[in-house]
């Protein structure tokens, strides 16, 4: 009698994929994406050359890959920090304090990854990624502001579209200044201030306001 054994397929992993990623992040975030060669992905990430190719691809869909992890970390850390307290001037605060504390952040890579890195990759489908990041960041934000305006914070002209580019420019400041070294203190202090800004009323109401 013959018995039919199933003989596994090859060796089981011995990494594991959202941690080597997490690994090739912080060298394409340290090196840049032209300064990274496959030899500091394999030995940053713990596998072999063959493993490597098998599992995660070419240097070029190894950083694809991380961009798209890294954004969907950082942006549902920063919708909780938007959308978790209830005013509208508190949530303004936390989601540009948010931002520094991020690029900030003890032990971290020195760039961000969508705003320092990715931006210098001359790549079709990584700057429709970043244009499609940025559209969604500001739906994000305008969508606060109108929830904003249903509770009562903000006057029902508040200029919604203008005001939320604003805040995701004013995010990106932000995080570029403390990449550039300053002090998170002063960043902190100045994103507390930046949102007291957004919230000025319309120019042409000042007048008629003072």
């Amino acid at each position: 009698m013959v018995q039919n054994t199933v003989r596994p397929r090859g060796r089981p992993r011995s990494f594991d994929e959202t941690e080597a990623l997490e690994r090739a992040t912080l060298v394409f975030r340290s090196k840049g994406y032209d300064g990274v060669t496959i030899d500091d992905l394999v030995t940053a990430m713990g596998v072999g050359r063959p493993s490597l190719y098998a599992v995660f691809g070419d240097k070029r869909t190894i950083f694809l890959r991380a961009l798209r992890a890294y954004a969907a970390t950082k942006g549902a850390r920063a919708a909780k920090a938007l959308l978790a307290p209830p005013a509208l001037r508190d949530s303004l605060t936390g989601f540009l304090r948010h931002a520094v504390e991020s690029a900030t952040e003890a032990g971290s890579a020195p760039g961000c990854l969508i705003e320092c890195v990715a931006p210098l990759v001359d790549d079709a489908e990584v700057r429709q990624f970043l244009k499609d990041a940025a559209t969604g960041a500001v739906a994000l934000m305008e969508r606060r502001f109108h929830d904003g305006i249903s509770a009562g914070d903000i006057p029902s002209d508040f200029p919604v579209a203008a005001r939320a580019i604003q805040v995701i420019d004013l995010a990106r400041g932000l995080t570029m200044r403390a990449q550039m070294g300053m002090p998170r203190t002063a960043l902190l202090q100045d994103a507390e201030e930046a949102a007291e800004l957004v919230l000025l009323p319309r120019r042409e109401n000042w007048a008629t306001e003072k």
